[in-house]
Parts: C-alpha cells; structure tokens; sequence
C-alpha cells in the first residue's frame, strides 16, 4: 500500500471543548502521521472560498459562521490509506449515525457542529492542504 497524504480540520466546537488532544491521540492511534499542523482563526472570506463547493446549499450560511466561531486545527496527516482511514476514524458527518468509537460519534455536538473535517479524496485532499500549507510546513 502507499503513504499517502490527507488533510484534516479539528473544527471550533472541538477546539472550544479542549478536545484537539483526544482527537489527535485517535488519529494517531490509527496509524496517522501529524507532518504539519496549526491552530489559526479562518476568515469569513476563508471559510466561504475552503467551503465553495456547498455555496448553493441551504446549509452554507451556517456551515461559514461555525466555522469561524473559534479557532481551528488544520493539519496533514500521512500513513498508509490516509485519506480513507482517517474518514474511518472521523466517522459519519452525521453522529447519530457514525459508529461507536469515532470522533463524531464520542465528541460531535451535532451534524453542523461534528468536531471534524476530512478530505474525501485524493484531488481534494492535495487542495485542501495546498489551501492552508506551504510545501515548506509540511515535514515527514
């Protein structure tokens, strides 16, 4: 199998709660790699680009206020199935449907509010990285 890398967020409702450790600790027990990460404070303007893709949704408005209710986590994790193990450990975005053990499922506090964010494939994941990292901040 090979290493490969993904992106991922630890949203505000989970920094707020202090809970980036536990969530760390998981994605870290999975197998995954932290090989850059920061704490940072998205921008209305940040959020509304990072999350384009949804802006037609009926969801977009709140999706971009919690998002830049507090501080984030964005980090690149690598290991081997990153991008898919580390949807594993996150769980369903919906947490009354994601499977015991999972971040969503122990730390969410709702579907908007489900403590973290994953890449979702290889494209998107070189984008969501590029989009927070300089290739200097990424170290193996």
């Amino acid at each position: 199998m090979a290493i490969e890398r993904t992106f991922s967020m630890i949203k505000p409702d989970a920094t707020r709660r202090n809970l980036t450790g536990k969530i760390v600790d998981r994605l870290e027990s999975a197998g995954l790699r932290v090989v850059a990460q920061k704490r940072i404070r998205i921008t209305r303007a940040q959020a509304e680009a990072f999350y384009g893709v949804h802006r037609e949704r009926p969801f977009f408005g709140e999706l971009v206020e919690t998002m830049t209710a507090g501080p984030v986590v964005v980090q690149v994790l690598e290991g081997e199935n990153a991008i898919l193990k580390n949807r594993e450990v996150m769980g369903a975005t919906d947490p009354s449907k994601a499977e015991p053990g999972t971040i969503r499922k122990d730390f969410a506090v709702s579907i908007g509010e489900n403590s973290a964010h994953g890449s979702d494939g290889p494209d998107t994941a070189k984008q969501e990285i590029a989009f927070f990292f300089s290739e200097s901040e990424i170290t193996g």
